[in-house]
């Protein structure tokens, strides 16, 4: 604290980088009920429009991610993106390529609203106003910001997840002559209740976090932090150039970042269990990656990389075109 010339004391502003004093974001503006609504929504409608448009590459990651296992023991050869997609295509119909659309729709409503929320609500703490009396955000700051909005959404969603990726390999389990595991997402998770209890609706929810958090920070985090270079560097105004070019480095970070979390997620998910609901290839992700390096290797962890990412760069594009123009038609400044 310190003395003003009338003897008063004030608090001492919390100093950010370089000794530059924070100024909270929430100052300069106010967040209100509805301003949080029309984010959660916007966000809602934007993954969902992007999703429409990517899905099949979602389905075909997974699978690519799964095929590894299947390969071990039969010795076939692991097919390669296209391959996977031609196979579902011509073997299980054009249907199968939006296997789980429904579990997407339904755990867009918590994941992808809920991290984009949290996230603007935590990065305020840490928004300040630089000498250039623009406000500024540490990459850092950024990147912490998006791991803990992201866990926190997982963390939530976790059991439409498991529902999303055991749809998207039932077109495969029925070529395999096994037995129809779901019919629609609701069902799935009321499914995976009774076989496995509460516990069983959160199976993989640590490499599903984990993959959540790096997700988020590369997506979010990068998006955020990109914009704000672009404008201070390269002094682009707010609008489609910059939205573009900001997006297009989220995805690509992201999917570095979050692939082998993903692979881990997508095979813990998928296993089979016993009578008790315990999985019967892997006690724990931990178990999975120890198992994955030691059969597969390391670039196993990168499996679905290019598909991850074809998807991923075009989704950000249009999630976060689609996010920010609604933005722009309720009267609000960019993200």
């Amino acid at each position: 604290m310190d003395k003003d010339d009338r003897n008063y004391w004030h608090m001492r502003p919390y100093m950010g980088p370089l000794g530059k004093p924070y100024t909270i974001a929430g100052e300069l503006e106010k967040i209100t009920p509805r301003t949080l609504l029309q984010l959660y929504f916007n966000t809602f409608v934007g993954a969902n429009f992007a999703e429409s448009c990517m899905y099949a590459l979602d389905v075909g990651k997974t699978r690519m991610q799964v095929h590894g296992e299947e390969a071990k023991k039969t010795g076939a050869k692991p097919r390669r993106m296209f391959s996977t997609l031609r196979g579902i295509l011509i073997e299980e119909g054009p249907r199968a390529l939006y296997a789980g659309f429904s579990a997407m729709v339904a755990r867009n409503f918590i994941f992808n609203s809920l991290r984009v929320l949290l996230y603007d609500i935590f990065r305020r703490r840490f928004i300040y106003v630089g000498a250039d009396n623009k406000h500024h955000l540490a990459v850092h700051h950024a990147f912490f910001c998006g791991c803990a909005a992201g866990c926190i959404a997982q963390a939530l969603a976790n059991p439409f997840d498991i529902a999303k990726v055991r749809m998207q390999m039932e077109g495969r389990r029925r070529l395999m002559g096994l037995d129809k595991r779901t019919s629609n997402w609701y069902m799935e998770i009321i499914g995976i209740y009774r076989r496995s209890g509460i516990l069983g609706m959160w199976r993989g929810v640590g490499p599903s976090c984990m993959r959540a958090c790096l997700m988020t920070a590369g997506d979010v985090g990068s998006y955020d932090i990109c914009k704000r270079m672009l404008k201070h560097h390269l002094e682009l105004e707010e609008g489609l150039p910059l939205r573009f070019c900001s997006s297009m480095v989220a995805g690509l970070v992201a999917s570095v970042l979050s692939n082998p979390a993903d692979v881990i997620k997508s095979r813990v998910m998928n296993q089979p269990v016993d009578e008790a609901g315990r999985g019967l290839y892997y006690r724990n992700g931990f178990d999975c990656v120890a198992k994955l390096l030691r059969e597969e290797g390391f670039f196993a962890l990168y499996k679905g990389l290019i598909p991850c990412w074809l998807r991923l760069g075009p989704w950000s594009v249009l999630f976060w075109l689609s996010v920010e123009q609604l933005r722009v038609w309720e009267g609000q400044t960019g993200f």
